[in-house]
């Protein structure tokens, strides 16, 4: 799993690298944001515009850190591309994550 990382201010942008995120990478993904929100992060921004490709078991791993996170915290979700914003739209994942068109845009509502 190809993951950057920067802080802005409180929040925790991570950057996938990778063009897919599916099964054979879902359970690293898991791994990596329970670190960070076990580490303390509450609010964590991924930046998903490098992914063209998402499956459910990836969604799996984004809905485990959100019930990891509980009501303390947030992930927002920024920079989709349209097969994975229409993964997101299908499933009604959209309205369980904060969905941005870009980093900023997620900055800005997460710090509203």
């Amino acid at each position: 799993m190809n993951i950057s990382e920067e802080m802005n201010g409180n929040m925790m942008i991570l950057k996938m690298r990778d063009s897919r995120l599916d099964a054979s990478n879902a359970p690293a993904l898991r791994e990596a944001l329970i670190e960070r929100i076990a580490s303390g992060q509450q609010s964590i921004i991924l930046d998903l515009a490098d992914v063209g490709f998402m499956d459910s078991s990836a969604l799996g791993a984004l809905i485990a850190a959100v019930k990891r996170l509980g009501p303390v915290g947030t992930i927002a979700v920024a920079s989709m591309r349209t097969p994975v914003a229409k993964l997101f739209a299908l499933t009604k994942m959209d309205r369980v994550f904060s969905i941005n068109a870009t980093v900023n845009d997620a900055i800005k509502s997460l710090s509203a």
